[in-house]
């Protein structure tokens, strides 16, 4: 397998093991970024980015990152509280007023970034087609019933969180959240990043396909498990309703829409380069920085089935949690995609790692093969 790209040669290791991840025949293409102190020590790519595996995936393929969007939301939202124009601990209601229905009229800011709202799934069975329809969608959720006590437990937003926290960005900054995060994230920092794709883009986005026979963990075994036998319970819901949601990732409408959960496209480039964007205050100053990034769930997600633990809009490093360490420092944070894509920030040693691939494992939080890299990138520092 051809390896393209840069490295520095202290991390002759890490480009060995990323060459190998290629050694297994249904790894199809994937991409490795890596920045320190500001510094890209490693800028790798390799492997194939359409559906048939004859064109070669390039220096500027992107794809669909999945939930590694979710924490550029969140930065659109904490820039506009540094602003003055949103407060995390308001009522929600007070920027959108349908928002208050079902008892949900103390639910802030704070409870949607942090999962903590209860609103992960819609219990109405929608049409496939309602995906692409964000006044539907937003209207369903304003009038949802929390499905715990808001502030009483955690239960990951897989995709709702981009309806709440899109609808949310959409009031209080007056433009589609895609735009928002556009405007306010990727073009101050250059990166080759969007949330709601150009149709003159889609030559460069690769396609994204499941792996076969590798049935994961126990994470991932059980929320299987709850999916295929439980179709009312939340877990289920929250990935299957609408049910398009599982099968939209090539579609051209999920590329086009503005999706902050979950459809954001870029590269292993532009996914560092949001963290060091972060670790140097270019996008927040440190306040907000350490409010996203302290502890504000921990234990037992009830849509996940598996340990979390959560910022706002970000993940935050679990040591001890096999399938929850992104293997670097305990200050790490950042956010798996589903399927294996991650970008983090391991603060204690200046660090952006990106890793992206178009090969989904079946993994709930961190995929083995981003992990791998990681523990080999600290053996490198």
């Amino acid at each position: 397998m051809q390896i393209q790209g840069y490295f520095d040669l202290q991390f002759e290791a890490l480009r060995e093991a990323f060459a190998e991840l290629f050694s297994n025949s249904q790894e199809r293409g994937a991409a490795l970024c890596v920045q320190v102190g500001g510094e890209t020590v490693v800028d790798l790519w390799a492997g194939t980015a359409d559906k048939d595996g004859d064109q070669a995936w390039h220096s500027d393929t992107i794809l669909n990152l999945f939930s590694c969007t979710k924490p550029f939301a969140a930065v659109a939202a904490l820039q506009l509280v540094a602003e003055g124009k949103l407060d995390l601990d308001a009522p929600v209601a007070e920027w959108w007023p349908e928002f208050a229905a079902a008892g949900k009229q103390r639910i802030t800011p704070r409870q949607l970034l942090g999962h903590t709202a209860g609103l992960p799934a819609l219990r109405e069975l929608l049409p496939a087609e309602a995906l692409y329809d964000w006044q539907q969608m937003t209207a369903a959720l304003a009038a949802e019933e929390p499905w715990w006590t808001p502030g009483e437990g955690h239960g990951y937003a897989a995709i709702t969180y981009g309806w709440l926290v899109g609808e949310l960005l959409r009031r209080v900054d007056g433009r589609g959240p895609g735009e928002s995060i556009g405007a306010r994230i990727a073009a101050p920092l250059d990166l080759d990043f969007h949330v709601g794709l150009a149709d003159s883009e889609f030559d460069r986005v690769a396609h994204i396909a499941r792996k076969k026979g590798d049935m994961g963990d126990a994470a991932a075994q059980r929320l299987l498990k709850c999916m295929m036998s439980e179709p009312n319970a939340m877990s289920t819901r929250a990935f299957a309703n609408p049910p398009s949601i599982l099968t939209s990732t090539n579609k051209p409408e999920w590329r086009r829409m503005q999706q902050p959960a979950a459809n954001g496209h870029g590269n292993a480039r532009s996914l560092a380069g949001f963290y060091t964007g972060l670790l140097d205050g270019r996008l927040l100053e440190a306040e907000l920085l350490n409010e996203m990034t302290r502890e504000h769930a921990c234990g037992d997600d009830k849509t996940l089935l598996t340990r979390t633990r959560l910022g706002l809009g970000c993940m935050l490093d679990q040591s001890q949690v096999a399938n929850a360490t992104y293997g670097l420092g305990a200050k790490a944070f950042g956010h798996p995609g589903a399927g294996g894509s991650v970008g983090f920030a391991d603060p204690e040693r200046d660090v952006a790692f990106a890793f992206v691939t178009n090969s989904l494992g079946p993994y709930v939080l961190m995929d083995p093969r981003a992990q791998k890299l990681a523990r080999v990138l600290g053996e490198c520092l």
